[in-house]
């Protein structure tokens, strides 16, 4: 029985070009043990590192450690989730609700870790992960100290893990919502049933900047729980906060009564129909947010997705009054800043507008984007201004 992995020249050179995943198409001797941690050769006999094998994945190998002496045990996964932990102390003054391990961007492949209050979310995303689901638990709640812990495996990518996709409590409970302090502004979160591990964590620097140009009449698309719309409410002297989702509105009605909000209105309508009734009704908006879903689920689908961001934007910018401020975001990998910025260019082109942009943002610290995985920076937002 081998319990090694050897892995061809491609496999290779993506760890050492800095990219910890390994595919089963570059996977030459496969181990005969099931899920868990392996060592890792090139077909010359040289040791590549310690990784997390998921035998049913298309992402066969996942790095962990390249030191030949290191030993993947409780005391590892301690010092590795430590080191994330420490690295989140000065946000913790602003905000309490944050990302504690945002997976390979903090070196823990296929682990995810939410912060809220007291209160932790987990995801395990991969087969070989989940086999050290113990000593991960351990280690945060020796490091991080919750009150309880949420198992979050709903996500899709777990199927093709070979995993099943369920949400349980693996320490304690965590409540039905959160409140969540960001700066200024306070939010419920729905760390068993909302969007992602139960808030969108990742735009929390992007709403800050939006409600510091917000002014006069604007418009949130997209507004989900209303979070970007709560922010832009305390310069905007009225804010139109625009979803598909009765649901969700619901709940950004009770985030906007916790923060004393009475100058949000919100609307249940698709985005794409409002817009260009707006368009034709001759509106116009000081400030416009759109912070859309993911366009692009795969590779496949970034034509079409490329052109729905397109006539978002371009709608959004005729209905921008002179001077007014565009904040818009891609939260799709597939479409990449030089792709992004290029979609941004053909709208303002198309909008008849001449655009100056502000600033070119992506994601705070804790969803930290390492240059050589490009996985892990996702992403992209851009302030705009319409003379």
């Amino acid at each position: 029985m081998s319990t090694r992995a050897v892995v061809g020249a491609k496999g290779a050179r993506r760890w050492a070009g800095g990219h910890p995943w390994i595919f089963r198409s570059d996977v030459r001797d496969r181990p005969d043990t099931g899920a868990g941690v392996v060592p890792v050769h090139d077909t010359r006999g040289a040791f590549l590192g310690h990784a997390l094998w998921s035998p049913a994945s298309e992402i066969s190998l996942r790095l962990l450690d390249t030191n030949p002496d290191a030993t993947i045990d409780d005391a590892w996964w301690h010092a590795r989730i430590a080191q994330s932990h420490a690295a989140r102390a000065g946000l913790r003054d602003d905000v309490n609700a944050c990302r504690l391990v945002h997976g390979e961007g903090d070196g823990l492949p296929s682990l995810v870790v939410d912060q809220y209050d007291r209160w932790l979310v987990v995801q395990f995303l991969s087969a070989g992960l989940e086999t050290f689901r113990e000593p991960i638990v351990r280690a945060l709640l020796e490091v991080a100290g919750p009150e309880a812990i949420l198992a979050r495996n709903d996500a899709a990518v777990r199927t093709r893990e070979g995993l099943p996709r369920v949400i349980e409590a693996i320490h304690g409970i965590v409540p039905r919502t959160v409140e969540v302090r960001e700066h200024a502004v306070r939010y419920l979160a729905a760390p068993h049933d909302g969007q992602k591990t139960g808030a969108f964590l990742d735009q929390r620097e992007n709403r800050l900047l939006a409600g510091r140009v917000a002014r006069g009449r604007a418009l949130d698309c997209f507004a989900y729980h209303g979070s970007f719309a709560l922010h832009l409410a305390r310069g905007a002297t009225h804010v139109r906060a625009v979803d598909a989702s009765a649901e969700a509105l619901a709940r950004g009605r009770e985030n906007a009564a916790l923060n004393g909000c009475a100058n949000i209105d919100w609307v249940e309508a698709d985005v794409f129909d409002l817009l260009r009734a707006e368009l034709r009704g001759g509106a116009r908006y000081d400030t416009i947010v759109l912070d859309p879903p993911a366009f692009a689920k795969n590779r496949a689908s970034l034509h079409g997705a490329l052109r729905g961001y397109h006539d978002i934007n371009v709608h959004a910018l005729r209905l921008l009054a002179p001077g007014g401020a565009l904040f818009t975001a891609s939260c799709s990998y597939h479409v990449t800043k030089p792709l992004f910025l290029e979609m941004l260019q053909g709208a303002a082109a198309d909008a008849h507008r001449r655009v100056t942009l502000l600033a070119l943002t992506g994601q705070p610290g804790d969803h930290p984007e390492i240059l050589t995985i490009p996985e892990t920076g996702y992403l992209k937002g851009a302030l705009l201004r319409a003379d």
